[in-house]
Order: C-alpha cells, then sequence, then structure tokens
C-alpha cells in the first residue's frame, strides 16, 4: 500500500521524497478532474444538439472593487498564509502528519495576516486598473459548460459534507466517541452521502443557470461513474478501509495475481490489522488475514459500466433515461458488492442490511421508474406530435 504519495514514488524510484500529500487524496482529485472533463463533454455535446441553452449573464465592469470583495480575498489570504507559513517553517512536522496540520489551530498569525492583506491589496489594484467614472453593465452569452468550475466547487463542498454526515450515521458508535475527530478526518466518507448531498447542489447550480435538471442529470451518469471508479483506486492503493472480508479461499486461476484475490492491504492508512515485523514509524501494520481487495473489484466494474453508458449516450434522446439506467446500473453494483465487504449493519424487523445495500436498492428501484417514466413520457409526446 502506499498511504501517501512519497511511499509511491519511493517504490517507483527507490527515493524518499517527504510530500505532503496522501494518495487517497490525489486520487479524489483526479476523480474530480476526470469528472470535470466528462461533464464539460457532455454539456458541449447537448448544447451541439439544441438540448441545453448558453444564457445571458449582467456583468458590471469598471466598477471599483467591493468591501465584500476585499474581505473575501482578505480571509482566503489570510487562510492560505496562516498554513502554508506554517507549513514551510514545520515542513517535517506537516510532512508526518499532513491532515493534523491542516486541520487544527496551528498556524502562523504573522503569515496569515501578511498574505491576507497581500491578497486584498491585489484585489484593490487590478480593479483600479479597469475602473471607469461610471461602471458599466452589460449582458454576456455564458456556455452551460463555462459554468463547470462553479458546478465542481458545489459538487466538493456539499459532497464532502454528504459523505461525513452519511458515515457519521452509519457508524454512530465511533462517532459518538469522537464527533469532533469523525467530522474532521480525510477518512471515513461515504459514496452515497457524497453521491446525495454533492447531486443535489450540482442540480441546484444547474437549474439557477436554465439547464433542465432532466438534461443535467444524464450530463452527470457517466461522469459520477468514471470519477467513482478513479475515487475507489484511491480506496485501494491507500488502503482506507474499504475491503472485503476475510477470503481464505484457494485462488480460481493461476494466472491470477494474489493481491486481486486476496489482500492483506500491508501498510494501509488507517493502521488496521497486526503490526509487520520489522516495520518502524507509521502505516506499519497489516490485516492478520487476506480479504477480498473489494475496491479494486468496483473500480474495475466501473469502469466498463462508463464505457457502456459513454457508448450508449448517444443513442438515447429520452431526457432522464441515461440516468436511470445509470442508477440501476450503480445500485446493482454496489448491491452485490456489499456481500463480500466489510460493513456496518442495519437490524430492522429481523432483517440485517447494511446502509449501502438499503440505498442502493432504492437506487435500483428508482433507475426502473425513471426508465419507465420517460419512457411513457416520449411515447406520449410522439403521439401528441401525430
Amino acid at each position: 500500500m502506499f498511504p501517501t504519495v512519497s511511499h509511491f514514488l519511493e517504490y517507483l524510484l527507490g527515493v524518499q521524497i517527504p510530500l505532503p500529500f496522501n494518495t487517497f487524496g490525489m486520487f479524489v482529485a483526479l476523480a474530480f478532474i476526470a469528472a470535470y472533463w466528462v461533464f464539460s463533454k457532455e454539456l458541449q455535446r447537448k448544447e451541439a444538439e439544441g438540448l441545453v441553452h448558453p444564457f445571458k449573464k449582467k456583468v458590471v465592469t469598471g466598477a471599483p472593487a467591493s468591501v465584500g470583495e476585499l474581505t473575501l480575498n482578505a480571509v482566503f489570504g489570510f487562510v492560505i498564509g496562516f498554513k502554508l507559513v506554517y507549513a514551510i517553517f514545520n515542513y517535517q512536522e506537516f510532512v508526518s502528519d499532513p491532515q493534523n496540520a491542516l486541520m487544527s489551530w496551528k498556524g502562523s498569525w504573522l503569515g496569515g495576516l501578511a498574505l491576507g492583506a497581500f491578497f486584498a491589496w491585489w484585489d484593490y489594484k487590478e480593479k483600479q486598473k479597469t475602473r471607469l467614472e461610471k461602471p458599466i453593465t452589460k449582458e454576456v452569452l455564458v456556455h452551460p459548460y463555462e459554468v463547470m468550475s462553479t458546478i465542481v466547487v458545489w459538487a466538493a463542498v456539499w459532497g464532502f459534507l454528504g459523505a461525513k454526515i452519511f458515515d457519521s450515521l452509519e457508524y454512530w458508535d465511533d462517532f459518538v466517541k469522537d464527533p469532533i475527530g469523525r467530522l474532521t478526518s480525510f477518512s471515513g466518507l461515504t459514496f452515497y452521502g457524497g453521491l446525495i448531498c454533492g447531486g443535489a447542489a450540482v442540480l441546484y447550480i444547474a437549474r439557477k443557470n436554465g439547464i433542465k435538471p432532466l438534461h443535467m442529470l444524464d450530463v452527470g451518469a457517466p461522469g459520477m461513474m468514471v470519477s467513482y471508479a478513479v475515487g475507489r483506486m484511491g480506496c485501494h492503493f491507500s488502503g482506507d478501509g474499504d475491503w472485503g472480508i476475510v477470503n481464505t479461499n484457494p485462488k480460481p486461476f493461476g494466472w491470477l495475481p494474489d493481491w486481486l484475490w486476496a489482500y492483506r492491504y500491508p501498510h494501509n492508512v488507517v493502521g488496521e490489522g497486526v503490526p509487520i515485523p520489522g516495520c518502524v514509524g507509521r502505516f506499519c501494520n497489516q490485516l492478520p488475514e487476506p480479504v477480498y481487495p473489494t475496491a479494486v473489484y468496483e473500480a474495475i466494474v466501473c469502469l466498463i459500466l462508463f464505457a457502456v453508458i459513454w457508448q450508449m449516450r448517444h443513442r438515447i434522446k429520452v431526457p432522464g433515461m441515461l440516468f436511470g439506467i445509470y442508477l440501476i446500473m450503480n445500485g446493482l453494483e454496489r448491491f452485490f458488492i456489499e456481500l463480500i465487504r466489510v460493513n456496518s449493519k442495519y437490524h430492522v424487523a429481523g432483517l440485517s442490511f447494511t446502509q449501502a445495500e438499503f440505498i442502493s436498492t432504492l437506487l435500483v428501484i428508482g433507475g426502473i421508474a425513471l426508465v419507465l417514466w420517460s419512457s411513457k413520457k416520449a411515447k406520449a409526446a410522439v403521439s401528441v406530435k401525430r
């Protein structure tokens, strides 16, 4: 396993380069980049087909920097300076535990004040260069794919919050023991919580900019599938606890690598398992028995499903149907992987099930309903035209 990017580089190059980046975080960033690219391409395609349209937006030029803009820039600069200057002068501490350094109150007040003042001054000077005696308000044409930066930021913030909330509900006993630690930790993220809350935020921004919800949902289908696959790669390579049940069964095929059938996740980032003999420092644990590497299975399956959705998106013309198919695929994939995955279980009315099994079942039902509704609506539209 590679808890940090430094561990990965050491494995590849044989050289230890101390970098304050964890492997899971790097894959999360790659997942957002992949989603951004797919979303943008789909919005451009739908605009070319006349399904989404550019919208007009009022822009004021020549106005001086407002108090709100200066304050926002100052706060943003302060946060960066507060942490960045501290990280530079305490680099080894920052590298050894970047998460704790970022989420703690440790920082450089002088660095924060200096960079905050610089950001505010810079914004003021830039606005002064284009300042007019009488500011001009004009309308500009904005293409839907040009709002992707805003959409990604909203999806990231609300997706993270949703993932933490759902994780806290799933592991309630652990949350009660250490609520602050659970909420501020970058580990312990539930995908469906991120999907629901992040998706709601995306639909809000889309609707605000004149993009119909069904078209935005269809745009999101391939993007969410590929980003989930990339994110699951991060789960596996960092060993973040998203693994399966113990697997001591013999390999079904001789050519299958051991790590793809049963793996002990040495040096996992959550410190789960027993100590590794001879290992010194952090990340020196491995599982006592090999388990199914379910994160790898999900990454492989979801990449295949992404390819399927990517190919069929041209042929499906009914709004909402592609997203319905995505819900069915995603729900089935997650439901069956739960059968061999370690997870907390709920016990209701004699039934035992995981949070993901419950939500994935609802997704399959919702996906089928959406496909049937979209098909019925399309047939009704054809009948009216006739």
